[in-house]
């Protein structure tokens, strides 16, 4: 069976270009296919040749690719796939909309739907002056919601990461969704049954990983709160914070592996359509205090991997975080279940049933 891998960009470092780069590992014989294409700031794929489309050849694409939003479309029906009898496409836009040829099968990876597109204020936030073209926007975005939904249909099989994901394929594209969760690596966690006196969140510096109301709150009760990641609300967040809290900036792969393993807990404030952080605390046998919404649900257990707080909000965490030290948590059991259910094994258990019941079903 000749397979096709596609991604929507590979011109960064993420949750899905890290299951991406899971998927090319599993498949060494694939052919891998993208838009645009940048070695230095996206996943190591080796040896591997790329092939990208005609976006690849504009100057600054790979570092602007959000502009060229009503290219890519086009751009991915243009790939010549004929040869391929499974596509499996990564996306969270724009891959889904391959091509394929009559009698192949298109598994999809949906990270979530278009979210530009299906929840454009929330996305463009991010960007101070969207709403003076906003008018504009919305009239082009109105056209590529109706491109997306269409483009959405080609897909054979969607798999979803988690149930929220699940809902708003069939809500915005009226496909079903199969839910597999995806997996951590374990091998780049470790255990520890010896807690240190401090809590981690492990975050982009962005608006919405809430970061702003996890200082609030340890600046309130004063527990020590060490904070890594960076971006541009770092600056901001620093300004707030008072000496308990702590800004590490990027740590290396060892030291993130340290902390994670160390802390008391790990907090999440985020609305996450997954969230690999909550899962890879707990295969390091921490416990997760996290917003319980999204993701979440899926991966947590109340009371036995972490605790939840319902309102994203400095007293709810505060709550949260007293709640947990109630709990005599079993370190172990944690890790055992972090490592049952979200491991890589696990995943492609589920991952290979599925693309066989697929291909045996439409032969």
């Amino acid at each position: 069976m000749k397979i096709a891998l596609v991604h929507d960009y590979l011109t960064q470092r993420g949750g899905a270009e890290r299951v991406f780069e899971l998927l090319c590992q599993r498949y060494p014989e694939a052919d891998i296919f993208t838009s645009v294409y940048d070695p230095e700031q996206t996943v190591d794929l080796g040896n591997r040749i790329v092939h990208t489309t005609g976006l690849q050849k504009i100057p600054g694409a790979a570092k602007y690719f959000r502009m060229l939003a009503p290219l890519y479309f086009p751009a991915f029906r243009s790939l010549d796939l004929q040869d391929y009898d499974l596509i499996i496409s990564s996306s969270s836009s724009f891959a889904k909309a391959v091509k394929k040829r009559k009698g192949a099968q298109h598994i999809c990876f949906c990270h979530n739907v278009t979210r530009f597109l299906w929840d454009t204020k929330t996305y463009l936030r991010e960007y101070g002056d969207y709403h003076y073209f906003y008018p504009l926007i919305e009239m082009i975005f109105r056209k590529m919601r109706e491109v997306d939904r269409i483009y959405a249909q080609e897909p054979d099989l969607y798999i979803a990461n988690s149930s929220i994901v699940a809902r708003r394929i069939n809500q915005h594209y009226s496909k079903p969704a199969l839910v597999i969760n995806y997996p951590i690596n374990s091998g780049n966690f470790t255990f520890s049954n010896d807690k240190e006196n401090f809590y981690l969140a492990s975050a982009r510096l962005i608006s919405y990983k809430r970061i702003d109301v996890i200082v609030e709150a340890f600046n309130w009760l004063g527990l020590p709160l060490v904070i890594i990641g960076d971006g541009p609300e770092r600056q901001r967040l620093e300004s707030k914070a008072l000496k308990n809290v702590r800004f590490l900036g990027h740590v290396s792969d060892a030291e993130r592996k340290y902390l994670m393993s160390k802390a008391c807990s790990v907090v999440v404030a985020a609305l996450e359509d997954y969230g690999l952080v909550p899962v890879e605390a707990n295969a390091s046998g921490t416990p997760v205090i996290a917003y319980g919404a999204g993701g979440v649900i899926d991966t947590q257990i109340p009371g036995h991997t972490g605790v939840f707080f319902y309102r994203q909000s400095p007293d709810a965490i505060q709550n949260a975080l007293l709640a947990a030290k109630e709990i005599q948590w079993d370190y172990g059991k944690i890790r055992h279940h972090a490592l049952s259910h979200f491991s890589e094994q696990a995943f492609f258990s589920k991952v290979e049933r599925a693309i066989a019941d697929t291909v045996s079903s439409i032969a």
